[in-house]
């Protein structure tokens, strides 16, 4: 059997093309950030395959789930705008998708008129937990790495998002 040609890595195609228009002093930073946007495309292909099923983006699973972790199954959709770190717009879009389907409904604050609540609905418990069972079973239990890759990648993002001021 003929031995198979090693595939090229197109990131790596663009270092030695990086390097050779005079930019090899980039070039490392160049080919981190290349790399993170490529495995945040897999990653997210994966998450979106598996969430098809219940109709739902990654963005809208994540704030059902924060809603069914919360106490009460509700949250000012300001806190829920902070906690997932999107901007409130992009968190009422999601409410309005997740409305429509009744997996969650807005109700008035009961002691800040000025407030609006989002509360998760018992369809949108039931799919929540079913969608996160899914995920955790195709995608959170393997995502690619050994458990040693994993924790430097984590390790290593984290330090990204300090220096960024993320947290």
């Amino acid at each position: 059997m003929p031995e198979q040609p090693r595939k090229v890595d197109p990131i790596e195609k663009a270092r030695d093309n990086w390097v050779a228009a005079g930019w090899g002093d980039v070039a490392d930073g160049m080919v981190a950030v290349t790399s993170v946007m490529r495995a945040h495309q897999i990653l997210l292909a994966r998450v979106e395959a598996a969430l098809r099923p219940f109709e739902l983006t990654f963005a809208r699973f994540e704030l059902l789930r924060l809603l069914a972790f919360s106490r009460t199954g509700s949250l000012p959709i300001t806190r829920a705008s902070d906690r997932l770190q999107v901007h409130v717009t992009s968190v009422t879009h999601a409410i309005r998708r997740l409305e429509a389907a009744g997996l969650v409904r807005r109700l008035p604050h009961p002691t800040d008129g000025r407030t609006t609540l989002v509360e998760i609905t018992p369809v949108g418990r039931s799919t929540v937990e079913e969608a996160t069972a899914r995920l955790n079973d195709e995608v959170f239990s393997d995502i690619g790495l050994s458990p040693q890759h994993s924790a430097a990648l984590v390790d290593s993002i984290e330090a990204l998002r300090r220096n960024a001021g993320d947290f």
